[in-house]
Parts: C-alpha cells; structure tokens; sequence
C-alpha cells in the first residue's frame, strides 16, 4: 500500500499546495503538492522511512538559485534548512558547518576564528548545502577545495559519513551516490593562509556597487564558460536592459535576470533562453545554466 505524505505522522509542519513563490529568491513558481518542515533530525528520518518510494522528492535550501515553473513540483519539497545552522570550531583549521549555514556566516565566522582562505565563501548568495551540490565559488575560491568530508541523509533516513573521493567535482558541478542530501560538512582550512575581515568587507562591497542585490534574482544566470565571462558574453550581445513580461536582464550585471514584481516563471525561463540563442547566435559560445530549473509546465 503506498504511503502518501497526507498519511504520515509528523511533528514539524506539513503543508500542502504551498506556493513555492513564497520560498524562492526570484519570488516565482508555483505549487508544492506537499512542503514538510521537519521538526528535528529525527523527524526527518521518521518522516522518510515512512515515505512510499514512488512519492518524488525535492530537497530545498534557501531557493536562491533555483527556477520553479508555475506547474509546481508533484511529490514532496524538504525544507530542513533551519535545522542544519550550527556552526563549530572542531580544531584549529577544521569547521563543521551545517547545510542551513550562509556563506556568509560561515565566511565571517572563520575569519573571526582566523581561518583561511575563508573570505571567498562570501561571495556565495545561499548556504553551505547548496554550495556543496554545485561545487558553489566567488573570488577565486571553490567549495570542494575545502571540504575534508560530509554527512548525507538517504531516502531511507539513514545517515552516512562520505569523504570526497566518493565524489566527482568539477566547476559548478557536484556528482556522487544518488538520493541523498548534505546535512553538513567539514572544513579544512590552511595555516598558510591570512584570514582578513578587510578582504571580506571589500568583496561584499563589491557585491554590492555590482549587482542588483535589492532586486530578486538567482544569483548568476550562466556559469562562464572557459576562458570567458557570461556576463561579458551577455553585454556585447547587447542584452542588457532586454526584458520579456516583468523579467529584465540587469543593467548592473548582465549575468543577472530580476523579476520587476510582476514576472512569472515562464517569463524569466522565455528570457534566459533568449539570452542564450543570442549569446550563441553572436559569439558561437553556448552558455550552460548555473540556475536550476524545476517543476512542470503550467497547463
């Protein structure tokens, strides 16, 4: 008999038909069938025992580089984010963070500790377990540089400790065994290397003088391609300012879409494929989506 997540016993909060664009940075997307907000670990690994393995399973951070069409998402979104913040010194280079932690906490945290190279993890608009899936970078510095291991939860609710050789890392791109979710990681950091508040300071400033940050966006758009920048790529395209419905291209940063107020879903994905056939159609480069997007196609 298939369980469905209507007919589980949960203690944290499980909603149904939530509007993703309550969630996701761009402010779009339509409805999770079903939204759990586990209560604590242990409700997680209950709430996943119990679940049919037909029931289709989407784990979610903070949303901040994520598309979801206006069809929504069928099965169940995990929000487990606020549960997975804490945040320690383990030894004198190590940090374990949890896949709830931004960045930019765990950037200032190390630095006040004296870790480095720790300042780049700042320049990454979500947190550490969305850093991780995609192998999340700024300023020169990597996520997977640092890792020294992880913790994932399965399907089943069991918990497993993996190294990074159980890994395939590449630039914006994290493969490794399936159907599971980080829930922390350990950080080496070297001793070699000055940890500077100054050097943070100075690259959110810079964040902040060259994208639209008070606009909801992703983040950027496109990863660069070898040798080049998207947003370069973008502007001599001449695409800056190009808009469809109430999603527009950024004057700031090219490699930024932001949502007016009024764009939908299908608007901002109508826009990034204009911007790549342009991209490709101009300088014969074909752009690769940083931007995860999800869900079905509105009927």
């Amino acid at each position: 008999m298939m369980v469905a997540p209507a007919e589980i016993n949960v203690q944290g909060e499980l909603r149904h038909n939530e509007p993703m664009s309550r969630h996701t940075s761009w402010r779009v997307g339509g409805p999770a069938e079903s939204y759990f907000v586990p209560a604590s670990i242990e409700d997680l690994q209950l709430f996943l025992r119990d679940l049919d393995d037909d029931v289709p399973l989407f784990w979610f951070g903070v949303g901040s580089n994520l598309l979801v069409r206006e069809g929504g998402l069928p099965g169940v979104v995990i929000a487990a984010a606020k549960l997975l913040r804490d945040l320690e010194r383990v030894d004198h280079y190590v940090v374990r963070a949890g896949a709830g932690v931004a960045c930019t906490q765990l950037a200032r945290q190390c630095i006040r500790w004296g870790l480095g190279p720790s300042e780049f993890f700042a320049g990454i608009p979500g947190t550490v377990g969305g850093a991780l899936a995609m192998n999340a970078g700024a300023h020169g510095g990597e996520t997977w540089e640092r890792v020294e291991s992880v913790r994932t939860i399965d399907r089943a609710g069991e918990i497993h400790e993996r190294a990074p050789a159980e890994y395939s890392v590449s630039y914006r791109n994290v493969t490794g065994p399936q159907n599971e979710w980080f829930l922390e990681a350990t950080f080496r950091f070297d001793p070699s290397a000055t940890a500077s508040m100054e050097n943070l300071n100075a690259m959110l400033d810079r964040r902040k003088r060259t994208q639209p940050l008070g606009l909801p966006s992703c983040g950027s758009v496109f990863r660069n391609p070898e040798g080049d920048h998207a947003a370069r790529l973008i502007e001599a395209a001449g695409l800056k300012g190009s808009s469809i419905g109430g999603a527009e291209v950024s004057d700031k940063h090219a490699n930024f879409i932001i949502n007016r107020g009024d764009a939908t879903a299908t608007d901002i994905e109508e826009l990034i494929e204009h911007v790549r056939q342009t991209v490709l159609e101009t300088h014969g480069v074909g752009l690769v989506h940083e931007v995860r997007i999800i869900g079905e196609v509105s009927q």
